[in-house]
């Protein structure tokens, strides 16, 4: 059974699709730790992630940084933070993450997600982003919904 999904994207719009076949596979309740240096892709990856969750291409989707967190309506709701700036899970959790994470039509994603590790839940997808080229990004994702994580490969493919 496959436990990791690595995936090149040899440009930023290739990252953002990448972030929208990941969001037609989410449900309600799904956390997306976003982990990696700046600049690797994290904020473009979860734009493509609202496209694919239904948030209207006229909604700008921008990163959190400066206020932790933004909240964008598609066919689920998503919830997209920023921990950059937070000391460690207290913060999060002072920001609603709990109160979020009991949301039944809720999705969060978590850019700089290792800086609040403690917080994030046993069963969230992991995104690993790694430079390799100017644009070229290397996204290596595991998930322990295996089921999910084999669609999410299969989407990745290029078509024979």
């Amino acid at each position: 059974m496959i436990t990791e999904v690595v995936y090149t994207s040899p440009d930023p719009q290739l990252t953002y699709a990448a972030g929208r076949e990941l969001g037609q596979l989410l449900r309600g309740g799904d956390v997306v730790a976003l982990h990696g240096p700046l600049g690797a892709g994290k904020t473009q990856f979860t734009k493509g992630l609202a496209a694919g969750l239904g948030v209207p291409p006229d909604e700008p989707v921008v990163s959190p940084t400066f206020v932790l967190m933004r909240e964008y309506a598609g066919r689920l709701r998503l919830y997209h933070l920023d921990a950059y700036r937070l000391s460690g899970a207290e913060e999060l959790r002072a920001l609603g993450f709990d109160e979020i994470l009991a949301e039944a039509d809720a999705v969060i994603a978590v850019e700089w997600a290792e800086r609040v590790a403690e917080a994030v839940p046993a069963g969230a997808v992991h995104v690993e982003f790694a430079h390799i080229g100017e644009l070229e990004r290397r996204l290596r994702t595991t998930w322990s919904d295996r089921e999910r994580l084999a669609r999410f490969g299969a989407l990745l493919e290029p078509p024979a």
